[in-house]
């Protein structure tokens, strides 16, 4: 299994981002998609989640009503939509497939590059 991330870049306190990650090879369509982030010194923090079917997600505290997980069609592509970015939201952003949906990185078998999202005030 391979994921590709990619969207990151330098943005204005209050602009918007969007993430994709892009998986590859076979039997991931069962899989958990999850997004994660870390800062510079920090241990690698959970953002959203979304089941195989794109149907049931789960979000940090952070940034709900901020931003949005999808995965259309339940497809191989899931979509981190960032709005009212903060400077706080910056960090490498990872994604991530696992079995169960779940904040815990420890949960998650593969792992994309990372792609770097910095916000500035």
């Amino acid at each position: 299994v391979q994921l590709q991330a990619s969207g990151g870049g330098l943005v204005q306190a209050g602009d918007s981002l969007r993430l994709s990650c892009a998986a590859s090879g076979p039997r991931f369509s069962n899989y958990i998609m999850g997004w994660f982030h870390q800062a510079p010194g920090k241990e690698r923090e959970f953002v959203a989640a979304v089941d195989w079917s794109g149907s049931t997600t789960d979000y940090a505290d952070s940034v709900k009503g901020r931003f949005t997980i999808s995965r259309p069609n339940a497809k191989n592509t899931v979509y981190l939509q960032m709005n009212s970015l903060k400077p706080e939201d910056t960090a490498v952003y990872y994604c991530a497939l696992g079995r169960i949906l779940s904040p815990s990185p420890p949960m998650y078998d593969y792992w994309g590059q990372g792609t770097q999202v910095t916000v500035s005030s």
